[in-house]
């Protein structure tokens, strides 16, 4: 499975570097992906990478401020938060997904225990 690290607390306007270290077989997989939930909330898709192509998405309420990366030695993907607002507060996880069919239809698993991000106003 992966695990989260890098959350903590934080005032509006501030950044917070995530990690999410993985297992080699998982990262020589398809995908991987960072999600939220934010208490009473159902879980969000923050954004995603295309391991072999590097190619990343994210979701429009963090597009802009966010920035997906990867370090392949390492075996670690990154979530690079810039000018963070009270509504980024939640719990974040990162997922893989194997394949790029499971990617499409959002099925990740390799789950971690998250990390918490909270943003003060």
């Amino acid at each position: 499975h992966t695990v989260e690290s890098g959350g903590g607390l934080v005032q509006a306007g501030g950044s917070l570097r995530l990690s999410c270290a993985a297992p080699e077989r998982i990262f020589n997989g398809y995908a991987m992906a960072w999600f939220r939930q934010a208490p009473g909330k159902e879980r969000e898709f923050v954004g995603s990478i295309i391991l072999s192509r590097a190619i990343v998405q994210y979701s429009d309420s963090v597009k802009g401020r966010f920035t997906i990366s990867v370090d392949n030695s390492k075996n670690t993907m990154y979530l690079q938060m810039n000018a963070l607002k009270s509504e980024d507060t939640a719990v974040y996880y990162c997922a893989a997904a194997d394949t790029m069919n499971r990617a499409t239809m959002m099925i990740y698993g390799y789950w971690g225990q998250g990390t918490q991000v909270t943003v003060s106003s």
